[in-house]
């Protein structure tokens, strides 16, 4: 049912914690995996005050970071029997997500999210968008940020 699986990932604790409900639909349905993420400093550029060569050198350390952080999310799935593969890409998350599972025939998009307030059903703003606009079935997981209460002494 779902042959490629496109799991998006930012690098967070957060978004990381969908891949055991991926990894458990990728050994039932014997799906290959595509761990993407994305670089998208020399987009936003215009906004801040920097020089081209500033921009560039930053860009190449985020590209290494990220594709290192693919490449040790792959090796784990790998040796857990997954087949998967990665790409990291220069773009806005939202668009390209959906862009990617579209030009790479994706079955099954698979994300975490946090959301943006106390609702339950409200998503955060790439999910929202990728939900939105996928033509594809989305997979959200909702991770809650709990918060410990203070302890107070009387």
């Amino acid at each position: 049912m779902f042959k490629k699986i496109l799991v998006p990932l930012d690098g967070s604790e957060l978004a990381a914690k969908i891949l055991p409900q991926v990894e458990d639909l990728a050994k039932t349905h014997q799906s290959q995996v595509t761990l993407i993420t994305f670089g998208h400093l020399a987009s936003a550029a215009g906004a801040v005050e920097a020089t081209a060569e500033v921009i560039k050198e930053a860009s190449a350390h985020e590209k290494r970071i990220s594709e290192r952080y693919l490449k040790k999310t792959a090796d784990a799935l790998e040796k857990k029997g997954v087949r998967v593969d990665w790409v990291y890409e220069e773009a806005v998350p939202d668009h390209a997500i959906v862009h990617y599972a579209e030009k790479e025939k994706i079955d099954l998009i698979a994300m975490a999210t946090h959301g943006k307030g106390e609702i339950a059903w409200v998503l955060g703003s790439v999910a929202e968008k990728v939900v939105s606009h996928a033509t594809v079935p989305v997979l959200l997981l909702r991770v809650m940020k709990f918060k410990a209460p203070l302890l107070k002494e009387k």
